[in-house]
């Protein structure tokens, strides 16, 4: 005897409810993409969904999904699923829900007093010291820890982010606000994803704090635990931008061991000064090439790591440690290229070893103190 159809229906209905919108992340049901899903007498359940946009990238992606947890269910003898669109007021309603509240300006969540998120700012003082690398590699092996991560490609003229993460997805705009793709765990935006080709881009400064505000406040990021930012090299109009944007922002700094790096560095570091940042540690990268027969070759010197810890520490007046130093490998540079971080191709090579300690040091879950009792009593009482 066959289930009851509004049983089935019942079911078919918390089924949804279990599909996640790939992009969004969250269950389609409650963005209001499932129009409708009825139980025929042949037991062939019918499902009509609601595209955010035309020309969906996922599209296959939801209808593998739904197909899989509706024939689940007992009952269930097929799944047939028609795609609309969502027309331009239910696609305002999605983006109030999602912004909670639907604010006429966006604004940045990561800046605000609540914000759970802890924002890294990977900086260095010159180009070639690997600090993209860097950034993907920790992104990467955080999203494995089972951290919510983000990335913004924030060195707009030499964006590379993409490419070293695998994400050759394009973002989806819904009314005005966008959704990042995703690869490997970590959602990403890059000013890459804009351009037609490898164009290059030739902005002023206003317009490179526009593009990082956009990308800040436009982008739905979802609730993150660890936002990464690769800035450019220097201490010019990106970094000004972002601390005015995310004051709350602490600074990564990046050099290899070779003495004229480390003093850039150093300057990199030390804007935490004017901009009141907290530094929140060195990496030095290309510390040595490990030999077969085991010894080291310190093709770039020694020590600079550690020169450009100490001289932070005795600048800002606070401790700056020397998070970790990771080895010299041609498998990063190959990992990076192929679009699959080392910490994720290679987790047992030397410098992915290195990579995860310095990720285990920074996944640490900020915690809001909004609406929480700190017991404190006033004097005398």
């Amino acid at each position: 005897m066959s289930a009851p159809v509004s049983t089935v229906a019942d079911a078919v209905q918390a089924a949804l409810a279990t599909v996640n919108d790939p992009e969004i992340r969250r269950p389609i049901t409650d963005l209001g993409m499932v129009r409708s899903a009825e139980v025929g007498d042949d037991g062939v359940v019918r499902v009509e969904l609601l595209l955010t946009v035309a020309g969906c990238p996922l599209k296959d992606k939801l209808r593998s999904d739904i197909t899989e947890a509706v024939g689940a269910v007992p009952g269930v003898t097929g799944v047939e699923i028609e795609f609309g669109v969502m027309s331009q007021e239910q696609r305002q309603e999605l983006q109030a829900k999602l912004r909670g509240g639907g604010a006429a300006e966006p604004v940045i969540p990561f800046a605000q007093p609540g914000s759970r998120t802890r924002v890294y700012a990977v900086a260095s003082g010159k180009g070639g010291v690997g600090k993209s690398s860097v950034t993907v590699n920790l992104a990467a092996a955080l999203a494995a820890r089972g951290l919510s991560v983000g990335v913004v490609d924030a060195d707009i003229y030499g964006h590379s982010v993409p490419r070293m993460l695998g994400a050759d997805g394009r973002p989806t705009r819904v009314e005005d606000m966008i959704m990042p793709p995703e690869s490997h765990g970590v959602k990403v935006i890059s000013i890459g994803m804009f351009t037609a080709g490898n164009a290059a881009v030739v902005w002023r400064g206003p317009m490179l704090h526009r593009a990082l505000q956009q990308f800040l406040a436009d982008v739905y990021w979802g609730d993150l635990d660890v936002l990464l930012l690769d800035l450019p090299p220097g201490t010019g109009d990106v970094a000004i931008s972002l601390a005015q944007l995310l004051p709350n922002s602490e600074i990564l700094v990046v050099t290899t061991p070779q003495a004229a790096a480390a003093e850039v560095a150093e300057r990199a570091g030390a804007i935490a000064l004017q901009t009141h940042q907290r530094v929140v540690g060195v990496i030095e990268n290309m510390s040595w090439l490990e030999l077969p027969d085991g010894s080291r070759m310190e093709i770039f010197g020694a020590g600079g790591g550690q020169t450009v810890a100490d001289s932070l520490s005795r600048t800002i007046g606070a401790q700056v440690p020397l998070l970790g130093q990771v080895p010299l490998d041609t498998r990063v540079r190959e990992a990076g290229d192929g679009g699959t971080p080392i910490v994720l191709a290679e987790p047992e090579s030397p410098a992915a070893r290195a990579l995860g300690q310095v990720a285990d040091r920074l996944a640490l879950r900020r915690e809001s103190l909004l609406g929480k009792p700190l017991g404190l009593k006033p004097a005398g009482r």
